[in-house]
């Protein structure tokens, strides 16, 4: 850890910080386009529905057990130090070896081109999207380098602005779609086909657990995390639910089925053109605001990764004058414009799931270990525990099974990349043990 007297992470964030952070970290471009993947797996609305609304008491389950966990340990380092706490140091490096090659900066790369494609859609422009992309990320870099109180109010500005702009889908919906698309349709149910529509729904739903890392940056993690984390999930259930039910008033089954754009169609449907232009707008403010909650959170771990010796001693350094890990800022911003500008996003992306919910479900099991050693009650004790544990622990893990059976390499591409972690944890312990 950084040696007394040496400039420390400031804690200057809140509660709406916090629940802002979370409900960025997992709201993107997905709801605006993926509810059609959904509607192609399950053909009733009541399945339609019943696959969110499962997908978001998962997520719910998630956040109670981590505010539990930001509540038994309010420490730096969130995720990364639950599970070196729990299991071993190896654990969590390749926990945050994973974050920084594939995880984080691939899905940062493929959301910055996404974003970039709409940007040059509504401004007319014709430059290079990997360009723009580039440009985008770097300047998010920069911001974040300004300090942590910069980075959190450009996130907050914009997770507001996606937020209204998903809230308005939901009002106009209700609005200017009577319920008129009855027609009969497919309702026999398929296990195999649910649990193929699952797997977008949690995809949709992941992300809120990357606000842990700011706990350093909270002035009362123990509380306002723990907080955030259920308040963050809560609002994001409502909206997600919220706009699936205003796709299937408006499209019905067959028609959120029939399209790969749903929110574009149907707001073209109430607003002709003009329609189009506003949902661009919309996904693009959503994207910016994903990126920026990324670029926000997940350098905290390579600081913290750094700071147990077990990568380079620069990224372990906290800025004196804007109390930030700018090195560690920097590098993840390099990195994922590398990848944004190599073209090979879409591929890293078929990598991260496996990977992700794995480490997800890991950490989970944190609490099981922490509430046998510590034997005391916790401000923020997770219901139903430990069914509610279970539960999310055998969906995530769930999600690695039935991806690696799909999609058997990309998923073993991801793994390789994971295992080349071991050798990077034998050299960098070595090094600190020297």
């Amino acid at each position: 850890m950084p040696a007394p007297g040496t400039p420390q992470l400031a804690r200057k964030l809140g509660l709406f910080d916090g629940t802002m952070i979370v409900m960025g970290g997992v709201i993107g471009s997905g709801i605006f386009i993926n509810p059609y993947v959904v509607a192609r797996q399950v053909h009733s609305t009541t399945q339609i529905l019943g696959a969110w609304i499962l997908g978001g008491l998962i997520a719910l389950a998630g956040g109670f057990i981590y505010a539990e966990l930001a509540a038994r340990r309010p420490m730096l380092q969130g995720q990364y130090a639950y599970l070196r706490e729990a299991y071993h140091p190896a654990v969590a490096f390749l926990y945050g070896w994973g974050l920084l090659l594939v995880t984080q900066t691939g899905g940062m790369a493929a959301v910055a081109v996404t974003f970039a494609r709409y940007f040059l859609k509504l401004t007319g422009l014709h430059w290079a999207d990997s360009a723009v992309a580039a440009g985008t990320l770097a300047l998010l870099t920069l911001v974040n380098c300004l300090g942590v109180r910069a980075g959190s109010n450009v996130q907050s500005v914009l997770m507001v602005l996606k937020g209204a702009a998903i809230a308005g889908l939901i009002v106009c919906g209700f609005y200017f779609s009577p319920v008129t698309h009855v027609a009969a349709v497919d309702t026999t149910f398929s296990l195999g086909g649910f649990g193929a529509a699952m797997t977008p729904v949690l995809f949709a739903y992941g992300g809120w657990q990357t606000a842990s890392f700011m706990a350093g940056e909270m002035r009362n993690p123990k509380r306002d995390l723990a907080r955030a984390m259920v308040l963050g999930v809560v609002g994001i259930v409502t909206l997600y639910v919220g706009v699936n039910v205003v796709y299937l008033r408006a499209l019905g089954t067959v028609g959120l089925a029939a399209t790969t754009t749903p929110a574009s169609t149907v707001m073209e449907q109430w607003f002709g053109t003009r329609g189009a232009s506003l949902t661009a707008a919309a996904i693009a403010i959503s994207t910016l605001g994903f990126l920026g909650q990324g670029m926000l959170t997940a350098p905290r771990a390579y600081f913290a990764m750094a700071a147990d010796g077990l990568f380079f001693k620069s990224v372990a350094k906290v800025s004196e004058k804007t109390r930030v890990p700018v090195t560690a800022i920097v590098l993840q911003g390099i990195w994922a414009i590398v990848i944004a500008m190599s073209g090979r996003y879409e591929q890293i992306l078929n990598y991260v799931i496996p990977v992700d919910f794995f480490f997800i479900g890991l950490t989970t099991t944190c609490l099981f270990w922490f509430r046998r050693r510590d034997r005391s009650p916790s401000d923020h004790p997770v219901p139903g525990y430990p069914w509610t544990g279970l539960f999310f622990v055998v969906a995530a893990w769930l999600i690695v099974a039935a991806t690696i059976y799909n999609y058997p390499r990309e998923s073993g591409i991801g793994l390789l990349i994971q295992a080349a972690g071991i050798p990077a944890f034998l050299f960098w312990n070595r090094r600190r043990s020297a």
